[in-house]
């Protein structure tokens, strides 16, 4: 095991994966010679060159109507998308191309494609550069949604990602680059749709998703000197979303909150509150709270941006009302 951060663990996705087949490039803005804004790219072209690490024009809907077409003809692109919020740009060839590419020949062909991007605030960058937009590709039947919450998350989902079969979407928070976490020597892969249990407790469920896992992971460090035994869940995967482990958590502790940084409307806390009070309704002793970002476009002030979004504080307070039985919507 290695101590490494978000940022070399999908770099050495990349690179054991491009030497593994040679069927799989990469394309985007920036991806070669800069290694992209963020450096996660950096030393990929020097070992691969120019005809795998593909830097383009800024057009995302070009490169990626690229990608679409390369994968249809064999090949396994992994597109880097500079930032998530770009991902309005790419919604046509991503939701009505790749998605149902399969579907519509009658499964005659795949669309074997990675849409590497990021989502998170509290980055400073403003309304058009923090948003969290992983909730409107999750919409759409025929693509696959991944977020991974640590480098050993980030290195496994995108491996599989890059074998599936089907069009994927990985959002990585973009301030987690730099974050470090055990990742193993030896190739691992992390299967869609199995959750990981952070922590196991028996008085309350925290389901939480992106760098939302470590937000949870803190209150519960918090509620844990309540003597509130908190469990702490990350999906790993939204879709497909492992249904059986957040019921079965739901179940045993009959209290949960979902925390995600997309916009509370309309978005993920309200998919998994909505499945496990359709499925566990029974088991509950109170409603599924949920915690998102706020819906208002993502400030550029510190101070107001960093009001935002879901903190630990604001997760601990809204478990501590739950567990004295008020009836609340955490906001």
């Amino acid at each position: 095991m290695r101590n490494i951060t978000l940022s070399q663990a999908v770099n050495e996705a990349l690179a054991e994966e491009m030497r593994r087949d040679e069927s799989v490039f990469i394309i985007g803005e920036d991806v070669a010679e800069a290694g992209t804004p963020f450096k996660v790219l950096s030393g990929l072209v020097e070992e691969f060159g120019t005809s795998r690490v593909v830097d383009t024009p800024i057009s995302e809907p070009g490169f990626m109507g690229i990608a679409v077409g390369a994968a249809i003809t064999g090949t396994r692109p992994v597109v880097d998308l500079m930032f998530g919020d770009f991902i309005f740009l790419v919604m046509d060839q991503l939701c009505n191309q790749a998605a149902k590419t399969h579907y519509m020949s009658g499964g005659k062909l795949n669309v074997p494609l990675v849409l590497r991007t990021n989502l998170g605030a509290t980055r400073r960058s403003a309304a058009q550069h923090s948003q969290s937009l992983h909730a409107l590709v999750a919409h759409i039947p025929g693509v696959k949604v991944a977020l991974p919450s640590s480098a050993y998350e980030a290195k496994g989902l995108l491996k599989t990602a890059i074998r599936d079969n089907n069009p994927v979407v990985i959002f990585e928070d973009k301030l987690m680059y730099n974050e470090k976490a055990l990742v193993p020597d030896d190739e691992f892969l992390i299967p869609f749709g199995e959750a990981n249990i952070k922590r196991k407790g028996r008085d309350i469920t925290l389901i939480g998703t992106s760098s939302m896992v470590q937000v949870c992971e803190a209150a519960a460090e918090i509620l844990a000197e309540d003597g509130i035994d908190a469990e702490v869940i990350d999906p790993r995967t939204i879709v497909p979303l492992d249904e059986e482990t957040l019921l079965k958590s739901a179940k045993k502790t009959s209290r949960v909150i979902v925390v995600d940084e997309g916009h509370q409307s309309y978005g993920v806390t309200a998919e998994i509150a909505s499945r496990i009070n359709e499925k566990a309704f029974y088991y509950l002793d109170a409603p599924v709270l949920r915690m998102g970002a706020m819906d208002v476009p993502v400030p550029f002030s510190p101070a107001l941006e960093d009001f935002t979004v879901p903190t630990p504080l604001g997760v601990t307070q809204s478990a501590r009302r739950l567990m004295s039985g008020e009836m609340i919507h955490a906001a």
